[in-house]
């Protein structure tokens, strides 16, 4: 019988708005039947009393969702850099990642580190830009600062045109560009091979406190998430 579970990764700089991402992601996905807010603290993965009174995630937390034939377990990662060491920790058990980015905020600090420890662990990632709905800087200025941070690897996946994001994705691997010059096309085996190897960044834009995106991001991941082959023995 196939083992479809894997291990997804959610990590951000402190207050991006990862938890409440991950809220979106649960109940989208059917996991939970009500959105928790942070500032309520009724959020289904900040449940000590500690991250309830300072409405930060202090403590790995662990729920559960499926994608069609994937069972993924999320694994919430804390963001304030005094608590590094428990999302670092994290990262050896990670089969892919979703980095959170702030729409007001953009790429921080503790972003930079993070995407460093994600390179080192070789964790192929997503990237997801939240609170769009009140953003200070535009898609644009966010992609700019994200193509300085993680190179050409890093492509816009959200309303976008599709031979424009084609062309960004290709120029990532010297034989997928042969094959989109002479066929104009790349498929979906292709995308999830770059972002497997860790030569494709699919990054997607919207708000995890109104919803939006969401469904489009979920589908992105049933579509390019792969189940990874690891050896008989452990």
């Amino acid at each position: 019988m196939a083992n479809n579970n894997l291990v997804l990764g959610i990590l951000a700089h402190v207050d991006a708005g990862k938890t409440t991402l991950a809220e979106a992601l649960l109940y989208k996905a059917g996991a939970i039947r009500k959105q928790g807010r942070v500032d309520n603290g009724d959020t289904a993965l900040d449940t000590h009393a500690l991250e309830k009174e300072r409405g930060i995630t202090i403590f790995a937390g662990e729920s559960h969702f499926s994608l069609g034939d994937l069972e993924i377990a999320l694994l919430d990662t804390p963001g304030h850099v005094d608590f590094s060491a428990e999302a670092e920790r994290v990262l050896k058990v990670l089969d892919y990642a979703v980095l959170v980015i702030s729409g007001t905020d953009g790429v921080q600090a503790h972003t930079r580190t993070l995407w460093r420890l994600l390179k080192a662990y070789n964790i192929p990632t997503f990237v997801f830009v939240t609170k769009m709905d009140f953003a200070r800087l535009s898609a644009e200025n966010i992609m700019e600062d994200m193509r300085q941070l993680c190179g050409e690897s890093c492509v816009n996946f959200s309303s976008v045109n599709i031979d424009e994001r084609n062309e960004n994705i290709a120029v990532n691997d010297e034989t997928l560009l042969e094959k989109f010059l002479d066929t104009n096309t790349i498929d979906d085996e292709d995308i999830s091979s770059l972002i497997l190897q860790g030569k494709l960044c699919p990054c997607f834009f919207g708000s995890g406190l109104k919803s939006e995106g969401i469904d489009e991001f979920l589908d992105a991941l049933s579509k390019y998430i792969k189940i990874k082959k690891y050896p008989s023995e452990f």
